[in-house]
C-alpha cells in the first residue's frame, strides 16, 4: 500500500465500525476510527434520562448525549451517537432472524446465506457475550400473563442478551476479571437488574462495544478519535476510483463556528456511521463531487422492521416494573408479529411524553378523532387512574412498553432535498408510501392484555399526532446487491465504482429482519472482514 497515515479509516464506531476495527488491527493494519459522539464511562453516564444534556444528542442545542431523535414525514427514528455507537443506549437484545429474510430483498442469491451466516452469528454471539436473560422482572411476568390471556403463552421466551450476569454463586454487582477474552478484556461487574440499560449501564454489566470489539481494537493499536465529525472523503492522486487512497477531512463535533479542519489520508475507508449517518454523508459527498459515482440507488428501500410502540400502564401498582434488563422477554402473537417487553429504570420518565391512551381507528387524520374519543372514555370510566396513566410521575415503575416488530416487507426512500421550511441547505427527507402506523393485531393484543391484567393501554403519540411510527431500527439505504442499478455495495460490502471504499453498518441490510438488527449487523460485519486478507508482512500472531 502507498504511504498513507492509515491503511483504513473507519467512519463510526457502532457495530459495523467496531467489528471492522478489531478484525483489521488483528490482521496487522493501521486503523483510525472517527466517531462524532463522546466517550462514555460509568462515571459520566447520566443517572436519569431527565438529564437531557447528557442523554439526548442535538449539538446545535448544546445537548451532548448519545440518543438522537429524528422526525421525518414518514417515521420518527431513534439512533445512537457515541464511542461504541448505538450499543451505549440500545437494549442489547441479540436475536437471530428467521432464515426467510435471506430470500427477500436485493441480497437474495448473492451468497448461500443460510449455509454461510451461522458461523458468523456464532462468532458475533461469542464476542458480544450473548446469553439468556437471567434477571427476569415483574414486567416479564406480566407479559407472560398477557400471552396466556391472548392464547399465545407457548410463544413466550426470555430474551438472548449481551449482558454479564456473573458466575454461579456470585451476588449481583460482584466484580470479576475479564470473563470473555482470556484476560485481554476489561474487568466486569455482574448485572443488578436495575433496568437502566438504555440510559447507559453504570455498573459495567452491559456488553457494549467499548468492552469487547472496540476495546480489543484499541489494545491492538487502533486510534479512536472521539468528538470528531467527517465532512469529506475524496480520492487522492487524480484517480476518481480511489485506487490511490483517500483524503478524509474532519472537524470537531461540538465546535459551531470557525471549526479547524484536519485532513488524514488512508488507502481504504469504511463507512459505518449507522444507516442514517452513512446515507447522509454519502449524499453530501455525491452532491459536492467528492464521490460522484456512488450509485443512484443510494437512499432507496429504507426499512424499519414495520414497528409500532405500544404499552400497558398500571397506575398505583406496588410492583416495580422497571426492574430487570431493558428487554427481558418476548412473544409472537402470530407468525409475522413479534412483541418484546421493554422498560426504563425507575425515575427515567422522559419517554412518557411519547405515549398517550391506546387508540384504535384507521391511520390518518381521522385517528385524532378516535384518540379524543378514547381519552373521553378513559376519563369517564377510570378518572383517577386515567389521569395518572398520562402523567410522567412513576411512569417507568408502572409501565410495560411493547416493542412490536413485523417481518412483513415495507419501505420508504430517503432523498437529499431542500425542505420547504428551510431553503438554506439540503437534508435527508423521506418519500414513498406510508409505513403502517397502526398494526391492528398489536392494538388488539394490547387492548386484550390491558383488560385481562387491569392495566391501561397506551399508544405512541407520534402515531396519533403525526401519523408516523417510531423505530430504533432504521435499516437499508445502501443496500447490498448484484449491481449498482440495484444497490450501493456488492456482496463483499465494497462500494460500487470505487476501490477501497466499503459500507459496513445497518444501511447494508436488504430486508426487514423482524427482530432487533444489532446481531445481524455484527455477523455481516464479521463476514465482510473475512474477505480482507492479512496485511502483507503481518505475522501469524498479528493475524490470529
Amino acid at each position: 500500500m502507498k504511504d498513507h497515515q492509515y491503511d483504513y479509516v473507519i467512519v463510526g464506531s457502532g457495530f459495523g465500525g467496531s467489528v471492522s476495527a478489531h478484525r483489521l488491527t488483528e490482521k496487522g493494519y493501521r486503523v483510525a476510527v472517527i466517531e462524532q459522539g463522546r466517550r462514555w464511562t460509568p462515571e459520566n453516564l447520566p443517572t436519569t434520562n431527565w438529564k437531557i444534556w447528557n442523554y439526548l444528542w442535538a449539538p446545535v442545542l448544546a445537548l451532548k448525549g448519545f440518543l438522537r431523535l429524528r422526525l421525518f414525514r414518514h417515521v420518527m427514528i431513534l439512533h445512537g451517537n457515541a464511542v461504541g455507537g448505538g450499543s451505549i443506549t440500545y437494549a442489547q437484545t441479540l436475536l437471530v432472524p428467521p432464515d426467510s429474510v435471506w430470500d427477500d430483498g436485493n441480497w437474495a442469491g448473492l451468497d448461500q446465506w443460510q449455509q454461510q451466516m451461522p458461523q458468523h452469528y456464532e462468532t458475533a454471539q461469542r464476542m458480544l457475550g450473548v446469553t439468556t436473560n437471567q434477571r427476569p422482572g415483574a414486567a416479564d411476568a406480566r407479559l407472560k400473563d398477557m400471552a396466556r390471556a391472548a392464547g399465545v403463552e407457548d410463544s413466550f421466551y426470555y430474551t438472548r442478551v449481551g449482558v454479564f450476569f456473573g458466575r454461579e454463586g456470585d451476588i449481583p454487582g460482584a466484580e470479576v476479571p475479564d470473563p470473555y477474552f482470556g484476560g485481554r478484556g476489561p474487568a466486569r461487574r455482574s448485572c443488578i437488574g436495575c433496568g437502566a440499560c438504555m440510559v447507559g449501564c453504570r455498573h459495567d454489566a452491559k456488553n457494549t462495544l467499548d468492552k469487547n470489539y472496540l476495546y480489543l481494537a484499541e489494545a491492538q493499536g487502533a486510534e479512536v478519535q472521539a468528538e470528531t465529525r467527517v465532512v469529506d472523503v475524496a480520492p487522492l492522486g487524480g484517480k476518481a476510483d480511489g485506487a490511490d487512497g483517500y483524503a478524509v477531512t474532519t472537524v470537531p463535533s461540538f465546535k459551531r463556528f470557525f471549526a479547524r479542519r484536519r485532513v488524514v489520508t488512508a488507502q481504504n475507508v469504511i463507512f459505518a456511521a449507522s444507516s442514517l449517518g452513512t446515507q447522509e454523508l454519502l449524499f453530501r459527498l455525491k452532491e459536492k463531487g467528492s464521490l460522484p459515482n456512488v450509485s443512484d440507488d443510494l437512499g432507496k428501500r429504507v426499512r424499519t422492521n414495520a414497528e409500532s410502540i405500544l404499552g400497558v400502564r398500571y397506575p398505583g401498582t406496588r410492583e416495580d416494573l422497571s426492574r430487570g434488563v431493558a428487554i427481558g422477554s418476548g412473544i409472537y402473537i402470530d407468525r409475522h408479529t413479534h412483541i418484546e417487553a421493554v422498560r426504563y429504570p425507575d425515575g427515567s420518565n422522559l419517554m412518557s411524553g411519547l405515549f398517550t391512551v391506546l387508540t384504535g381507528g384507521r391511520a390518518g387524520p381521522s385517528r385524532v378523532l378516535h384518540w379524543l374519543g378514547a381519552m373521553l372514555r378513559l376519563i369517564a370510566t377510570r378518572p383517577l387512574s386515567g389521569i395518572r396513566a398520562l402523567l410522567p410521575y412513576r411512569w417507568a415503575r408502572e409501565t410495560v412498553i411493547f416493542l412490536v416488530m413485523q417481518t412483513l416487507d415495507g419501505h420508504i426512500d430517503m432523498r437529499w432535498k431542500r425542505r420547504w421550511y428551510w431553503p438554506f441547505g439540503k437534508a435527508l427527507t423521506s418519500h414513498g408510501d406510508r409505513i403502517p402506523t397502526f398494526i391492528p393485531e398489536a392494538n388488539a393484543f394490547t387492548e386484550k392484555a390491558a383488560r385481562a391484567t387491569g392495566g391501561i393501554g397506551l399508544s405512541s403519540m407520534s402515531e396519533i399526532a403525526f401519523n408516523v411510527p417510531m423505530t430504533a431500527h432504521c435499516m437499508g439505504g445502501c443496500a447490498m446487491a448484484a449491481s449498482p442499478d440495484m444497490g450501493v455495495v456488492d456482496a463483499q460490502n465494497r462500494v460500487f465504482n470505487y476501490q477501497g471504499l466499503y459500507v459496513v453498518d445497518g444501511s447494508m441490510l436488504s430486508a426487514n429482519l423482524g427482530v432487533n438488527p444489532s446481531l445481524t449487523i455484527t455477523a455481516l460485519a464479521e463476514r465482510a472482514m473475512s474477505f480482507i486478507p492479512a496485511r502483507a508482512g503481518a505475522t501469524l500472531e498479528e493475524a490470529a
